[in-house]
């Protein structure tokens, strides 16, 4: 069932057999007058099912193209560059949308001459699927072209690997990634800051996190903002290795805070794993940050073994031999596959002049469910 057409969570489709039952209960009781009754116990997370399928994460390590360690990569690991003809087609489309502008989310790719960057795409999505789960495209001429026209451009390409869907309540499609000068909080979400972040997953707290996260580059900070990957399998394979006995606790709910992205008097938090199952593909989604404001918010403090998990399995990410680091240089496009790998920035100084400081723009694809925010 496609996230667009459940009332449940992400997580009920999945092959795992543990599951969300806490959350499944919540989004069943939306629009029932609470004719469940009282809600279930959430101080002790659900144990999982000792009956585990053979080939199940917990049991055997995760190998293939999406299952890296950073040091094993090229330094151009993910690159495409653009080649002549699909250029020649962007600058063809860019000279048109000059003479012609339309609101971004407005234009279809279907409306214009895209052959050659349809391949260039068609191989980006190879990429993102199979391995290394990501890709960078290089590059879109910003300088020449302009950001507004860029943009544009940006949309276009993006949307040849999967649809764009909303990134806020409020139906945001384009959303610009910039410092505004305010400390990350409840209803301050990190990207619009200049602190580092730990590696997370975008929209983790959500019912339906987007398959794919792009980025955009049209200018750079003055220091630092340096980005960095993480294989999700990579890191579960360390997991297992390293604390064989909090792995599974990760295969359990935990508490995100929605970040206040949601209809008015709607709840406030989401209950998943930080890993699930679908179709036999580990899928991932964490945010440190988040989890900690949820069970806040939740007024459930997070179980000690869970404590323990999520610090242990934060610290594997972090371990120079699996991440990735790379500078992000203006007008790369970076594709990211959003729910196989961690992504992060370290903190960066911005430039005094406000057309100088760093400024990136996000869009996010999944083909999966409706547009909405929610899927």
């Amino acid at each position: 069932m496609a996230c667009g057409t459940s009332t449940h969570c992400d997580g009920e489709d999945s092959d795992d057999p543990q599951g969300a039952p806490d959350c499944r209960r919540r989004w069943a009781r939306r629009g029932t007058g609470d004719s469940l009754g009282p809600p279930p116990r959430t101080d002790l997370p659900p144990r999982m099912s000792t009956t585990l399928a053979p080939a199940h994460p917990l049991r055997h390590p995760l190998t293939g193209g999406l299952a890296w360690a950073g040091p094993d990569l090229t330094p151009d690991a993910g690159l495409l560059p653009i080649p002549a003809a699909a250029a020649g087609e962007l600058e063809a489309i860019a000279a048109l949308l000059a003479d012609n502008p339309l609101p971004v989310p407005s234009l279809d790719a279907r409306d214009f001459a895209l052959d050659a960057c349809r391949a260039l795409m068609t191989e980006a999505r190879r990429l993102l699927e199979d391995g290394p789960g990501f890709a960078i495209i290089d590059r879109l001429p910003v300088d020449r072209v302009g950001r507004e026209v860029a943009t544009a451009l940006y949309w276009l390409l993006a949307s040849l690997v999967a649809r764009p869907v909303a990134q806020k309540w409020d139906g945001t499609m384009v959303y610009g990634v910039r410092d505004l000068g305010r400390p990350p909080g409840n209803g301050v979400r990190p990207d619009v800051t200049n602190a580092e972040q730990n590696f997370h997953v975008d929209n983790s707290y959500n019912i339906c996190p987007p398959d794919v996260v792009g980025l955009l580059c049209l200018q750079t900070a003055r220091e630092g903002g340096v980005s960095g990957l993480v294989s999700f399998a990579a890191a579960h394979n360390a997991m297992r290795a390293r604390h064989p006995g909090l792995a599974p606790r990760l295969w359990r709910p935990f508490i995100f805070d929605r970040q206040r992205e949601h209809a008015p008097g709607d709840v406030m938090t989401h209950r998943a794993p930080i890993f699930e199952l679908r179709d036999g593909r580990m899928l991932g989604r964490i945010s440190r940050f988040q989890i900690v404001n949820g069970h806040a918010l939740a007024g459930e403090p997070l179980d000690a073994e869970g404590e323990a998990a999520l610090e242990a399995f934060n610290a594997i990410l972090e371990d120079p031999a699996l991440r990735f680091d790379f500078h992000f240089q203006p007008g790369q496009i970076q594709l990211v596959n959003n729910r196989a790998l961690g992504h992060k920035r370290t903190g960066f100084t911005d430039w005094p002049e406000p057309e100088r400081r760093r400024h990136l723009v996000r869009l996010w694809l999944r083909d999966r469910g409706r547009p909405f925010y929610n899927g």
